[in-house]
């Protein structure tokens, strides 16, 4: 059982909040092959891991992993195509964080429905 703070919303794709680069290699022993961040850098201040060093520490632990870096209050229809184009080309199980996980169930739900 892993200790990360991920909830599925479909079969093989999760979400979690904000999640740091030492919890790419628990993500990685859980089963999952890629992640998505969804965060911009430094969104909320200079401890927030930024995206090449958590990129980093995924290809480190084996994951695919890409920056999708968007706005917690709205996502424009380009930034939902690129989470599609990700759901369809990125391996599965798929783990996407943001700050709370919201903003990337978000993405998700909009993603499923073009």
């Amino acid at each position: 059982m892993t200790s990360l703070p991920a909830r599925a919303i479909a079969a093989d794709v999760c979400v979690a909040p904000q999640l740091m680069p030492e919890a790419m290699a628990e993500a990685a022993r859980a089963g999952f092959r890629s992640v998505v961040n969804n965060r911009p850098d430094f969104e909320h201040g200079p401890d927030q891991p930024t995206s090449a060093e958590l990129e980093a520490a995924a290809l480190a632990a084996g994951l695919q992993y890409r920056h999708l870096p968007v706005d917690g209050g709205w996502q424009s229809p380009e930034e939902i195509a690129a989470f599609a184009a990700l759901l369809r080309e990125l391996p599965r199980p798929l783990l996407a964080f943001c700050r709370s996980g919201a903003r990337s169930t978000r993405l998700y739900e909009a993603a499923t429905r073009l």
